[in-house]
């Protein structure tokens, strides 16, 4: 059986009139030191919120939210996701 032709590919070359996106996203500033201290204290408050709801019988820390206050520590939770979102 005869054997197939390998095909030579050329070698890519960037247009030298674009600018490089590894270049731009380099001289983008680092993050404010405030911002992983936020996320870290949401996911701690989060996480405290629901430990409490749960260890007080659904007694604290809002006991007329009832199931709402599940929301509220997992949105704390969610929040600081999103603020993780930003940290370069």
């Amino acid at each position: 059986m005869p054997k197939s032709q390998v095909r030579k590919k050329k070698v890519y070359t960037p247009p030298t009139d674009i600018r490089p996106a590894a270049a731009a996203a380099a001289s983008r500033k680092p993050s404010p030191v405030w911002l992983p201290i936020t996320a870290v204290a949401l996911i701690v408050v989060g996480i405290a919120w629901l430990v409490v709801y749960y260890l007080s019988s659904q007694r604290w820390p809002v006991e007329s939210w009832s199931y709402w206050n599940l929301a509220v520590g997992f949105g704390c939770m969610v929040a600081s996701l999103g603020i993780l979102s930003r940290w370069r």
